[in-house]
């Protein structure tokens, strides 16, 4: 039986484990630094940067989803969705679903205009799942991250 619940600091070594399981998924393991105590700190102290949900089968930790709110100058507020994650023994049971409905719930509790995400180019079975849910893809707009030395360099350059 499916239960999804929201996250609790207790749930920090759960949730840093299966960031590395979906990080080894993506092919990038390589670059993750999160912490148990990171996570402890940023979602369950005083200011909380972010908000997890995690789905358990049978009392099994099955799979979490992690998002934030953020504001649109043009639309107001939306949630982004930082990771939707399902363990390779959970899926096939709409475990993924569910959790994405969850957080399309919240969305549409707090008067969010809609959800964010992204999701690699090729991973071709999300892409067409995210499709049928009717989610659009934005090609014309590029992510862009700015990290690193790069990063360093042009705050160096704040007045």
């Amino acid at each position: 039986m499916l239960q999804i619940r929201p996250a609790i600091g207790g749930d920090a070594a759960l949730l840093c484990t299966m960031i590395r399981e979906l990080a080894e998924f993506e092919r990038e393991l390589d670059l993750v630094t999160i912490t148990e105590q990171d996570l402890v700190r940023d979602g369950f102290g005083e200011h909380p940067q972010f908000r997890a949900l995690i789905a358990e089968w049978d009392g099994q930790p099955a799979g979490y989803t992690f998002f934030f709110r953020y504001y649109s100058t043009w639309t107001d507020q939306g949630l982004f969705l930082e990771d939707i994650y399902v363990r390779d023994a959970f899926r096939g049971r709409g475990i993924g679903q569910a959790l994405l409905a969850a957080v399309a719930r919240i969305a549409v509790e707090e008067n969010c205009y809609g959800i964010h995400w992204e999701v690699l180019n090729w991973n071709e079975r999300a892409i067409e799942w995210y499709k049928a849910l009717g989610a659009e893809f934005r090609d014309q707009w590029r992510p862009v991250l700015l990290h690193g030395e790069a990063l360093e360099r042009l705050a160096k350059k704040a007045l």
